[in-house]
C-alpha cells in the first residue's frame, strides 16, 4: 500500500535550478510550488511560471503578491535611511528575498508542510538569507537543497530534465536580470571580472527621452506620496517614478560589494525610481531635520543596510532602528523638484513647511537677524576655548 507523500514547498522561480528541484522532489514529495512578486512579475509572466510548474510535476502552484509588503517591511525603511550599500547600491535584490523567504515560510507552515526546498547554490548570498528566515520562523521544517547539496552543474541539470521528459529551452541568457520594486540587477561575464563595464543593451529600460523633464515629488512623514501632484500609495507611486524615470536611462550602475561568504561580488543595476526616491528624499531631509538627527541617522542606516543585506532582518535590532528612523521622519514633509536628463538627473529644490532654512533667522553669509555682533563674538570665544586652552598648556605648533 502506498503511503502519503510528505508535503515539501518549494520557492519556485520557474528557472533552470528550481525546475530541477520541482521535477526531483516531485518523486519523493507532495511538492507544493510558490512565488513571491516583489514587483516586476507581469500577469502574463505569472501565467508561465504557473504553466510551466504544473509540468514539473507539482501538485499546486501559488503566486503570493507582496508588493505592498515588502514596501511596508523594507522599502520605507530604505528610504527614510537614505540607504546605499557602499555609496551605490539601493538593495534592490538583497531587500526583496527576505520578504520573498518570510512570505514562502509563512506559506509552508499554513499548508502544514514539513518540508521546504529552494534552488541555491553553494556560493551565493541568498542561500544564507533563505535557511536563516527558514531556520529561525520554522525550525521543525526541514530545509531541503538539492543543487547546493549534490553540487550539481548546469548541464548536469538539464540532462537529468530531459531523461524525465522535461525537453525546454534551457539557454542561459546572455545577462541574468532580476527585476523588483526597488531596481533591478543585470549580471554577466562583464560582472565577473573587475575591468570591464556592462554594454548599453545589457540593461533593460533603454534610452527612449532626451528632452529634460521636470517632475514633482510629493513626501508625507518621509514617504512618497504623489508624483506631479497624484495621489496614490508609495509603492504605486514608484512604479509609476519609475515608468518616467526609466525613459531617461536613468539609475544605472555597477555596485562592487562583500558577500555574505567572504568572497567580493560585482553586479550591474538599474534603479530609476529608487536612486531618485532617496537622493530627493535625502535633499527634503537636509532641509527639515537637524544637523544632529542628519549625522545619527546617516550611521545607523548604514547599519540598517547592512544587517538587511547580511540577513539578519529578524534580530530585534533592526525593530529597534526602525523605530528611529521613523521618529526622524515626523516632519519631513513636503514637495521636491527634480529634473530628468538622459542618463542622470539634478534636484531643484524643495518646498516645506518645516523648512529650517527660514529667512526669519536669517540667511546663511548675507543677513544675521537672530543674535547680535557681540553675541557672536562671545559665543566664538567659548566654542574655542578648549582648543585655545589644549594649545598652550601643550605648547603645541601646526
Amino acid at each position: 500500500m502506498e503511503t502519503t507523500k510528505n508535503k515539501l514547498v518549494i520557492a519556485y522561480s520557474g528557472g533552470l535550478d528550481t525546475s530541477y528541484c520541482a521535477v526531483s522532489l516531485s518523486k519523493k514529495f507532495d511538492v507544493h510550488a510558490v512565488s513571491v512578486n516583489t514587483g516586476g512579475f507581469s500577469e502574463s509572466e505569472i501565467k508561465i511560471i504557473e504553466s510551466n510548474a504544473y509540468k514539473m510535476g507539482v501538485s499546486t502552484y501559488k503566486n503570493i503578491d507582496a508588493i505592498a509588503t515588502f514596501y511596508q517591511k523594507v522599502v520605507k525603511y530604505l528610504i527614510y535611511g537614505n540607504v546605499l550599500k557602499n555609496n551605490t547600491y539601493p538593495l534592490s535584490v538583497s531587500a526583496e528575498r527576505i520578504v520573498q523567504a518570510i512570505e514562502i515560510i509563512e506559506y509552508a507552515k499554513s499548508i502544514g508542510a514539513q518540508y521546504i526546498a529552494h534552488g541555491s547554490t553553494g556560493a551565493g548570498n541568498d542561500q544564507v538569507r533563505f535557511d536563516m528566515i527558514f531556520q529561525t520562523l520554522a525550525p521543525e521544517i526541514k530545509i531541503i537543497t538539492p543543487i547546493r547539496d549534490g553540487s550539481l552543474t548546469r548541464q548536469q541539470e538539464i540532462d537529468y530534465l530531459i531523461d524525465n521528459g522535461i525537453d525546454m529551452s534551457w539557454e542561459k541568457s546572455k545577462y541574468s536580470v532580476n527585476k523588483g520594486l526597488w531596481g533591478t540587477s543585470v549580471g554577466g561575464v562583464e560582472t565577473l571580472g573587475s575591468e570591464k563595464a556592462l554594454p548599453e543593451n545589457a540593461y533593460p529600460s533603454q534610452l527612449e527621452k532626451k528632452q529634460e523633464e521636470k517632475i514633482t515629488l510629493t513626501f508625507k512623514k518621509g514617504e512618497l506620496v504623489a508624483l506631479n501632484g497624484i495621489e496614490n500609495t508609495p509603492e504605486k507611486v514608484i512604479e509609476s517614478l519609475n515608468l518616467i524615470a526609466s525613459k531617461y536611462a536613468i539609475g544605472r550602475d555597477i555596485h562592487v560589494g562583500d558577500t555574505i561568504v567572504g568572497i567580493k561580488g560585482r553586479v550591474g543595476f538599474e534603479a530609476a525610481a529608487a536612486l531618485i526616491t532617496i537622493k530627493a528624499h535625502h535633499l527634503l531631509e537636509k532641509h527639515t531635520l537637524t544637523k544632529w538627527q542628519l549625522q545619527h541617522k546617516e550611521y545607523l542606516a548604514s547599519f540598517y543596510g547592512m544587517h538587511l543585506h547580511e540577513g539578519q532582518y529578524l534580530d530585534p535590532v533592526m525593530r529597534d532602528m526602525e523605530a528611529f528612523l521613523e521618529s526622524s521622519q515626523k516632519n519631513v514633509s513636503g514637495l521636491v523638484t527634480v529634473s530628468l536628463k538622459p542618463y542622470h538627473f539634478s534636484l531643484d529644490g524643495i518646498i516645506s513647511k518645516h523648512d529650517l532654512m527660514n529667512a526669519k533667522f536669517g540667511s546663511y553669509g548675507e543677513e544675521n537677524k537672530g543674535w547680535s555682533a557681540e553675541e557672536a563674538k562671545g559665543f566664538i570665544k567659548i566654542v574655542g576655548n578648549q582648543n585655545k586652552i589644549y594649545q598652550q598648556v601643550n605648547n603645541t605648533s601646526i
